[in-house]
């Protein structure tokens, strides 16, 4: 198995849920987040002076799904969340080792 982490804008988590809802992908986690990435954060003008916001509101959503499926998931998430502008994103996908469903105790490898 394979945990897909993407880390992307807020407002392009409904477009991101429901592309992978229509490929069969319906469980996922989502977090809300912040950080920041090369930018390093964002200049904002407020009532005339300029404010520095370091960490920008982000949200992370988790897939754990087949091996076979993660170059997939990951290519969904990525072109559904994409603007084209800074900030956009990143997309990781790392090893699961064992998921045990805490209902029943199932247990996959």
């Amino acid at each position: 198995m394979k945990m897909v982490i993407a880390v992307i804008r807020p407002e392009k988590l409904e477009q991101v849920k429901r592309a992978l809802g229509e490929n069969g992908y319906t469980a996922m986690t989502v977090i809300e987040a912040r950080g920041r990435g090369e930018q390093g954060g964002i200049s904002l003008e407020f009532r005339g002076r300029s404010i520095m916001v370091d960490l920008i509101p982000k949200v992370q959503i988790e897939v754990v799904v087949p091996d076979e499926d993660a170059e997939k998931v990951a290519r969904i998430i990525a072109e559904n969340a994409r603007t084209g502008r800074p900030g956009d994103g990143r997309v990781f996908i790392v090893p699961v080792e064992k998921a045990i469903k805490v209902r029943t105790g199932e247990v996959q490898e």
